[in-house]
């Protein structure tokens, strides 16, 4: 993954961890929240989640590989929000499994990311503790598919807080590492 591409587009992750944050704040402080409600509020935030994946994956210059990997998670992650939102009247089961296969595969791919990046950047365990923490709660989710749904929502609420803020954190790592990048690259041409 070219590390020129991924700070000069830190901001980017910056915004998925920040959705990441608000979303799972709104399941905290609205725990009533109807299953519909939910639903609606997964499927915005995995297409949006999808959306800047996507950006990133096309925008940036990055090595073949490392573009295939985001623009696979972005589409998983836009195929996700599509299902939810099309598909509104989901029974709680059938959400568990399709959050805790998008939080399987997303998790699994950015690990993928994150082992590809650590002879590039220090710190790249941040992304690779996003994923960890994805796969972790998508495992959860497939071994215990009948908690309630109020349990539900604090879970993924939970796991939102945790992942948006590795994300956020991994964005500022980028930013700073930023200037540095540009030196490196200006005295490599």
């Amino acid at each position: 993954m070219d590390i020129a591409a991924l700070a000069r587009n830190w901001w980017t992750l910056a915004i998925r961890g920040a959705a990441a944050i608000i979303f799972g704040l709104l399941t905290f402080f609205l725990p009533g929240v109807t299953l519909a409600a939910l639903i609606l509020l997964f499927a915005a935030y995995a297409i949006i989640d999808g959306v800047f994946n996507l950006v990133a994956a096309f925008r940036g210059h990055t090595e073949e590989r490392s573009r295939w990997l985001l623009a696979v998670e972005g589409l998983v992650s836009v195929a996700a929000g599509i299902v939810a939102f099309a598909m509104p009247g989901l029974t709680a089961l059938v959400l568990v499994y399709v959050i805790g296969t998008w939080a399987l595969v997303t998790g699994v791919l950015e690990i993928v990311a994150a082992i590809r990046l650590r002879d590039e950047i220090p710190n790249e365990w941040w992304l690779g503790a996003s994923g960890a923490l994805s796969v972790v709660f998508g495992l959860l989710l497939m071994i215990a598919p009948g908690a309630g749904a109020l349990a539900l929502v604090l879970w993924i609420g939970a796991y939102a807080i945790l992942f948006g803020a590795l994300l956020v954190g991994l964005a500022f790592r980028l930013r700073r590492e930023q200037p540095e990048v540009r030196a490196d690259i200006a005295r490599a041409a």
